[in-house]
């Protein structure tokens, strides 16, 4: 199958469109990938959406999705759809994750913002979203959902085992492969803190380069401060909410070092995270937007150590995987393959995830 994948993630720079052809094990080729970046006044508006959430989460209200940021991030990705198809060729299939904008396993929520039956029904093309629903119903954490395919990927190219796909988007997670062996988790932030900090200082929407970070120093007591908090200690499986940790203990420092220190933190928590695993990877390779930071890769190469390498430096799309695996997801979902696993999510079985849309009905 062709089939283009949807990911827009926590760190809310847009909806990254790729294709792969994929019969939902194997990956056969890779066709084009895209970024369709939010407008100025469509990122505010998510970011309100999220903070809205937050605001009657703390209240005790229910949570749920407006209508209108269900029509806004739908656009964006027909946006995206439109400059893609005119590259692709015929598709068969589309997967769809939709913006997350609250993400809570222990009360088996999920919110993710997007109209998958508007989708299919405006490209013609069934569309698989959905896809955290079955997994928190049947007791997992709904998250990571990536690691299925990040197993196919090192079966692609071949790699030495065992290995860890570290990925830093707006949280930070960990696969780690050995041949049929899988184990995933959250690790904790990835970028999402230091992006936060940015805006609330007025310095931007992220660190560009780790700029700022290589300025500051980082400050001992407010890392401490950090790597207590407690969802640090927990074993795998696991998942994170971008906002589930405060800016509070650096709020005080100077701009550089706070940023800094937010760098150090990420890092550290991928270090803390090796004694989580059956035993430490051959190989790291990083995948998101944190292998962009320079300051980042530095602090992680000096608490991890060993072979840390970019994963473009292996041939892969790094700034796609995700979007990538939406796709290989989908094809699993409509070939009847399981998504997410007990070592993965921490589900009772492996389950099959995802809601198949077509331009009528809910299959």
């Amino acid at each position: 199958m062709r089939v283009l994948g949807f990911m827009s993630g926590t760190s809310l720079d847009g909806v990254d469109a790729a294709i792969i052809e994929t019969d939902g094990e194997r990956i056969d080729a890779f066709g084009p990938a895209l970024l369709e970046p939010y407008r100025p006044e469509e990122r505010r508006a998510v970011a309100q959406a999220t903070a809205d959430l937050l605001a009657r989460e703390r209240d005790g209200a229910a949570a749920g999705i407006d209508p209108g940021m269900n029509a806004l991030v739908t656009e964006v990705h027909l946006r995206a759809f439109r400059r893609i198809a005119a590259r692709a060729g015929p598709l068969d299939l589309i997967g769809f994750h939709g913006q997350t904008l609250l993400h809570r396993p222990d009360r088996r929520l999920t919110l993710q913002a997007g109209d998958p039956a508007a989708l299919a029904a405006a490209t013609g093309l069934p569309v698989v979203a959905d896809l955290r629903i079955a997994d928190l119903a049947a007791g997992g954490e709904g998250a990571p959902l990536v690691p299925i395919y990040h197993q196919a990927l090192a079966r692609r190219i071949g790699l030495h085992y065992p290995v860890a796909l570290l990925n830093i988007g707006g949280v930070a997670n960990v696969t780690w492969i050995a041949d049929a062996a899988l184990h995933a988790f959250d690790i904790g932030p990835g970028n999402g803190l230091i992006d936060q900090y940015m805006e609330r200082a007025g310095l931007g929407s992220f660190d560009e380069d780790g700029r700022l970070a290589a300025a500051g120093a980082v400050d001992p007591a407010a890392l401490a401060t950090l790597l207590a908090h407690p969802f640090l200690s927990l074993s795998g499986p696991k998942s994170l909410d971008r906002y589930d940790i405060a800016l509070d203990p650096v709020l005080d420092l100077a701009p550089a070092d706070a940023a800094r220190t937010l760098t150090a933190f990420t890092a550290a928590c991928v270090a803390e995270s090796v004694t989580l695993l059956p035993r430490p990877p051959a190989v790291w390779l990083v995948c998101g937007g944190g292998r962009h930071n320079p300051v980042m890769m530095a602090e992680l190469r000096a608490r991890i150590g060993g072979n840390l390498r970019s994963c473009d430096d292996v041939g892969l799309r790094g700034d796609f995987i995700e979007a990538e695996a939406m796709g290989y997801l989908a094809a699993r979902r409509w070939h009847r393959l399981p998504t997410s696993f007990p070592s993965t999510t921490g589900a009772p079985r492996p389950i099959v995830g995802g809601r198949l849309y077509a331009a009528e009905a809910v299959l």
